[in-house]
């Protein structure tokens, strides 16, 4: 059974935002290669919101953010899932109940492979594939 939460950055429990950040700094940094300030300052804008979804035992097992990109909408980033909870749908929840929470057009920068399981949720590519930190990805964009 998992869990799905949220909250603004700064309303976080410290142990619950050390799970969040340790679980992007692990898919991201450590298992993805990418050396980058994942810690970008976004995470304490005003409007940015944190998503968790915990296991049974109330481990953090997947995380995105939600951020207000002004005149574009709001933005998901920073979508990640533990390697022993992939495959489960715990991102697909995640984006899910945020879809459903929020109003409004959502951006987002998908990795390349991953853009025809965003546009299953019903987000198009915008532009160009690009890299990013060496990872090819696509803008992309769902209006609501």
């Amino acid at each position: 059974m998992t869990t799905v939460r949220w909250a603004p950055t700064t309303e976080l429990p410290a142990a619950t935002l050390y799970a969040v950040m340790r679980l992007r700094q692990d898919v991201f940094v450590l298992e993805q290669q990418c050396l980058y300030p994942d810690l970008d300052g976004r995470d304490l804008e005003p409007g940015t919101v944190q998503w968790w979804a915990e296991d049974a035992s109330g481990a953090v097992v997947g995380t995105l953010r939600v951020l207000d990109d002004g005149d574009d909408g709001l933005r998901i980033g920073r979508v990640a899932t533990a390697r022993s909870a992939r495959g489960g749908g715990v991102a697909r929840r995640l984006v899910e109940d945020a879809l459903a929470a929020t109003e409004g057009p959502v951006v987002l920068d998908a990795q390349a492979h991953l853009a025809g399981w965003y546009a299953a949720l019903g987000f198009e590519v915008t532009g160009d594939e690009f890299l990013d930190d060496g990872i090819p990805h696509v803008p992309m964009r769902l209006d609501r």
